[in-house]
């Protein structure tokens, strides 16, 4: 091949190869090479207020994001902050991939977490105005009508009085132990008499009452109350004969996570029995955020803090109200479809529709569904048809997170009922749905299910399930793959892939895996599948290395990726050489991103982008241009620390000619996309994509969405290795 021909091949890669013979000097050196995990992580939510922040997206649909917002940094501070204030404290002085000082870290970290929080409330007040001229009101106490304060004064009596328990702090009634994100009122009282002290007095809103209280309508609006407005608008009833001087909204957020030693408790039954007692302390763990409302007294605020032991760095100024996930109740309560997204009801195959027909079709050849595009339901039914098909003898899955009424641990618990053989893998450290997956082991054990919690050390974080069926010519297996969870709640606001198949290799690798799981398997033969701790870094590094093989050959290379996350310095290291070399490597990394894009003697052949949309973007693609021949993965895995090296992960190849063509359009979807993308620069931050007047407007899930309507009238997307 003559060398026109090579460049011509390899396109956007000869472009970077032409750097080689003065390639600037590296801006970045050492561990400055990589951006911080938290301080991008931070950096994702503040695309997610975007989000609220954009006029385009409908109204409520703005509050849901403020909420998600609120919702994120919760578990950032119960997590992640939880952990570098320990770090801290053990004396660690410098903490991640990038080497920060962990005390500055630690500084940064809450400049930034509070600037997100003022762009919360910034949005949520001019929201609140345009509310208001759509007719939708909340209301504070001094804006309640004569009528109004008759209601809420006669609603708290009857719906609230009796549920609360108010506590003053004095010798004989000490600080009350206040729940993780409990939201309270903290109340200065003055004592009776001449010359009363001051005294605190705390009350928990309990969780079973409704953060929001619909008031009687009126001039043709709807009229709403926060709750902790109410009770504090009624706060006198609870302390009486206490002069009541301040009273404000609070809440706590404590040390969330779990601290299990597997080498004490390898034993199913003692694991099992340790996580439940580690999530009944998970309750009592230390405060790590004091949230207050910004107008409360120094007084009041220096009682709170001094008796929940928190140093003033971590108390969080808000406005009101204080925790803003409250306002996806409000968003639920407004009858008024036009300040909400479209309904939209995801395309149900044809070959899916009549269950019974699931295994009919797999004979036919693999079948691939994007949710919530396309209908999680033939999921569902791939594992209740399995339960009741009289040909089928075995059942075999992975549980990581469920829905609260899955239907999927109800079939499984059916064919246990019917005499089939079924195993189930459940990782009960899954952070926060510990105790549904504990319930739900317990249930299928008690239904004659097998019940395995996965090796000692790794979490198993796979989407696998396996169908074992006698046929004519023997047992036949059928398998899916997901890159999401057994969950139909989510799957309806998640992006994911499912992937069905009756391929030998791709089911006798997952065999294997369930095999790994069950029996720690020395040497388990994955056929081609990609199982970390095992095979899925050695796999990613080798298909890295051999595309700047074919860079330097002059061969077509490539690498595009769809994740949630990057932070594995192997990896990125990798990459980065890869680059060097011409590779173009196209990253569409969704939350944290630890690789600097573009920064001159380091990364000008890479570029990240992270898409924000109506749907979380959770689904994991991995494609290798591989000369003209490509290799496409889906799994569960993203390249970070934790997948790689400690947790069972699959990633499965997609075999099918016609798949993988799908696959590479979906991605060069994801790539076209200019309305919810944000660039990514070498700095760490993020800039909203612009669009330009001789380009359409792409969005890939609106794109997706109407693809699997059927309609015709989509934008031209280019080519996947065409695009820039």
């Amino acid at each position: 091949m003559k060398p026109q021909a090579k460049a011509a091949a390899n396109k956007g890669a000869s472009k970077a190869g032409k750097g080689k013979k003065s390639r600037p000097k590296a801006a970045y050196q050492g561990d400055a090479i990589f951006i911080d995990r938290e301080l991008s992580w931070l950096a994702f939510n503040r695309r997610v207020l975007g989000e609220a922040q954009d006029p385009s997206v409908p109204l409520l649909e703005r509050l849901r994001f403020i909420a998600i917002v609120g919702s994120n940094l919760d578990e950032f501070f119960e997590v992640r902050v939880a952990a570098l204030l320990q770090r801290i404290e053990s004396g660690v002085g410098t903490d991640g991939i990038a080497g920060l000082d962990a005390r500055g870290k630690l500084t940064r970290v809450l400049e930034e977490a509070r600037a997100t929080v003022n762009g919360q409330y910034a949005c949520w007040n001019g929201i609140l105005k345009e509310l208001r001229g759509e007719g939708v009101v909340v209301k504070t106490a001094q804006e309640l009508s004569e009528e109004e304060d008759t209601f809420v004064r006669r609603y708290f009596r009857r719906e609230i009085y009796h549920l609360l328990t108010p506590i003053t702090v004095d010798p004989s009634h000490p600080f009350p132990w206040l729940l993780n994100k409990a939201l309270c009122l903290g109340v200065l009282l003055k004592s009776p008499g001449k010359g009363g002290r001051e005294i605190l007095g705390v009350i928990t809103i309990p969780r079973i009452l409704p953060r929001v209280v619909a008031l009687p309508e009126s001039g043709g609006n709807l009229n709403f109350m926060f709750t902790a407005d109410l009770v504090r608008h009624c706060v006198g009833d609870l302390f009486r004969g206490y002069p009541i001087r301040e009273c404000v909204s609070f809440r706590a957020t404590r040390n969330s996570n779990l601290y299990v030693d597997e080498a004490e408790d390898d034993e199913e039954g003692n694991l099992l029995e340790t996580v439940e007692e580690e999530v009944r302390n998970r309750r009592k763990g230390d405060v790590v955020r004091l949230e207050i409302e910004e107008h409360a007294s120094k007084a009041l605020t220096e009682m709170l803090a001094r008796n929940l032991d928190l140093e003033p760095e971590l108390i969080i100024r808000t406005g009101s109200p204080v925790n803003l996930n409250r306002l996806a109740a409000l968003c639920d309560l407004v009858p008024k479809p036009a300040l909400k997204f479209l309904p939209h009801t995801p395309a149900a195959l044809p070959d899916f529709a009549d269950p019974d027909e699931i295994f009919s079709r797999l004979k036919q050849g693999d079948v691939l569904l994007h949710h919530p595009f396309e209908s999680f339901d033939p999921v569902v039914h791939f594992i209740e048809t399995a339960a009741r098909d009289p040909k089928v003898f075995a059942i075999k899955t992975t549980l990581y997170r469920t829905s609260a009424d899955s239907p999927i641990m109800y079939a499984l618990m059916e064919a246990a009922q019917r005499g089939k053989e079924v195993v189930v893998v459940v990782e009960l450290k899954a952070r926060f749905d510990e105790q549904s997956n504990i319930r739900w082991a317990r249930q299928l054990e008690e239904e004659g299910g097998t019940v395995v919690y996965g090796l000692a050390g790794l979490k198993t974080h796979c989407k696998l399930a396996m169908v074992i069926r006698r046929e004519k010519n023997g047992f036949r297996r059928y398998a899916h793959v997901g890159t999401g969870n057994y969950n139909p709640d989510t799957a309806r606001h998640y992006t994911d892939f499912s992937l069905f198949t009756r391929n030998r290799d791709v089911t006798g690798g997952i065999s294997q895996t369930f095999n790994y799981l069950t029996a720690n398997a020395r040497q388990p033969d994955f056929r081609g599948l990609w199982v970390s701790p095992i095979s899925f870094l050695k796999g990613t590094l080798e298909n890295i290395r051999r595309e700047q093989e074919h860079a330097r050959a002059g061969k077509p290379s490539g690498i595009v990726v769809k994740i949630n996350a990057l932070m594995d310095r192997e990896v990125i290291e990798a990459l980065y050489a890869a680059a060097r070399e011409g590779v173009p490597v196209r990253l569409i990394v969704r939350g944290i991103c630890s690789i600097r894009p573009g920064a001159p003697g380091l990364s000008e052949n890479i570029r990240v982008k992270s898409v924000v949309g109506r749907y979380l973007e959770h689904s994991r693609v991995f494609c290798f241009r591989n000369g003209g021949h490509e290799e496409l993965f889906i799994g569960s895995g993203d390249w970070m620390m934790r997948n790689l090296r400690e947790r069972v992960e699959v990633l499965a190849p997609v075999l099918d000619a016609e798949l993988r063509t799908r696959l590479m359009q979906v991605l060069a979807v994801y790539w076209a996309d200019n309305t919810g993308t944000h660039w990514m620069r070498h700095d760490g931050t993020y800039e909203k994509a612009r669009i330009e007047a001789s380009v359409p407007a792409v969005s890939a899930q609106d794109y997706f969405s109407r693809r699997a309507a059927g309609e015709a009238d989509l934008p031209p997307i280019p080519r996947l290795w065409d695009a820039e």
